[in-house]
């Protein structure tokens, strides 16, 4: 195979785990007032992409759809001022979904290839996790009807994020038993 066509074959790829990352956040189970929500796996794609193509490839695919989702369902921030969008726009959407594209750096130093791919995995949500909790905290935590900031963004967005990083981490699990060669490094 040509080096260009398998780029291409890759963007081709990354094209369809985009609209399928779309089409599954837009299966909310659960969905919160000020944005938020339990899906149904749609963090998956993301994850795998990071360990078929690697980091760079991870990265580029959680990155658009990082803008995509913006696109879709943006949240005006409660405060006034660039500074607040900016922070909402980087923490919200920018860093939270491409770095789900990092699954495959923390999955490394595993032998075990299934519990390499359930850490990845984990951590990637985690981090996601971490952008919406500093995101409620610096720029959200005006909602929080006197409770401290911290306070309120962990209850928030681990009333989500949990239970979507568990569904996340279930899916890649089984998906990776199911069929181990989908994890496999291309290229």
């Amino acid at each position: 195979m040509t080096k260009s066509f398998s780029k291409t074959r890759i963007l081709v790829e990354c094209a369809l785990m985009i609209a399928l990352g779309t089409v599954l956040a837009n299966i909310k189970i659960f969905e919160l007032p000020n944005g938020g929500s339990i899906t149904l796996f749609s963090m998956v794609p993301f994850i795998l992409v990071s360990f078929r193509h690697g980091a760079k490839w991870g990265l580029f695919t959680g990155f658009v759809n990082s803008l995509l989702q913006m696109l879709l369902g943006f949240y005006a921030p409660p405060a006034p001022g660039l500074l607040p969008l900016v922070g909402m726009i980087l923490l919200d959407y920018v860093l939270a979904f491409t770095l789900l594209g990092l699954a495959c750096v923390f999955a490394k130093p595993f032998q075990n290839r299934l519990l390499g791919a359930a850490v990845g995995s984990a951590v990637v949500c985690f981090i996601r996790f971490l952008c919406s909790f500093l995101s409620g905290v610096l720029i959200w935590g005006n909602l929080s009807d006197g409770l401290p900031a911290w306070i309120y963004s962990l209850t928030y967005n681990g009333s989500y994020m949990l239970p979507e990083a568990i569904l996340t981490v279930v899916a890649v699990v089984l998906l990776y038993k199911a069929a181990p060669k989908l994890f496999a490094a291309e290229g």
